[in-house]
């Protein structure tokens, strides 16, 4: 029997459609689903190990819904899938008030960063930042890893330098990889305002990054844990 979610109107299936949409142009792979208690938490993929000896961190986006139903999911889905689902809602939506029941597609079992699942609570504040820091510190990694790699570079090398960039630290943010920055910039979640605040908070292992628009998990590896 297939899976259902209904969104609570048609401007929550264009947000997830255009969140989906930025997704799948940095990861054409898969979207984690959890829902549950009227809400849908949708998790992607930005950077993650492809190996015991890949030095990168986890970083994962996350945006939440509001849904009219109720029943609990936990779904890994082919990005693609899904978002040619919406698409069709979409196309097809007359009312945008109106709610909006969208078929999960046939999960896959095979995506490893899908495994780890950041913490629900236990969430400490630390210092915060502003979109200007983060969305400066993204286009500079980009322009680093673009000149780093000419094009016909094997994936190995590819591999080492995202990880030397998007694994380093940010200036002044203490244990909070740059990669957060490029999750954050290419997911949308920064805005055009430079000033707006971004909340930091921590919680064992993981690093979370909190605008208006959306939340990025980092989690470190565990020889960097000094907390």
């Amino acid at each position: 029997m297939s899976q259902a979610l209904t969104l609570v109107d048609g401007l929550a299936l264009r947000d997830l459609q255009v969140y989906l949409s930025r997704a799948s142009r940095i990861e054409e792979g898969s979207v984690r689903l959890i829902a549950g208690g009227g809400i849908l938490a949708v998790y992607v993929a930005v950077i993650y190990p492809v190996g015991l000896l890949d030095e990168v961190p986890t970083v994962l986006g996350l945006r939440t819904f509001a849904l009219t139903s109720t029943d609990p999911i936990d779904a890994v889905v082919p990005i693609r899938s899904l978002l040619e689902r919406v698409n069709r809602l979409d196309a097809e939506m007359t009312e945008a008030v109106a709610p909006v029941t969208l078929t999960v597609p046939m999960g896959v079992n095979t995506v490893t960063w899908a495994a780890i699942s950041p913490p629900k609570g236990g969430w400490l504040p630390r210092t915060s930042t502003t979109t200007g820091v983060l969305n400066h510190i993204a286009r500079a990694g980009i322009a680093e890893v673009a000149n780093a790699v000419p094009t016909g570079t094997g994936a190995q090398l590819v591999q080492k330098v995202r990880a030397e960039v998007w694994g380093r630290d940010i200036e002044g943010l203490e244990e909070v990889a740059a990669g957060g920055a490029f999750a954050a910039l290419s997911l949308g979640f920064l805005g055009d305002d430079e000033v707006d605040e971004v909340r930091i908070f921590d919680s064992g292992p993981w690093t979370r990054l909190t605008s208006p628009r959306g939340h990025v998990l980092i989690k470190r590896k565990a020889w960097r844990l000094t907390r």
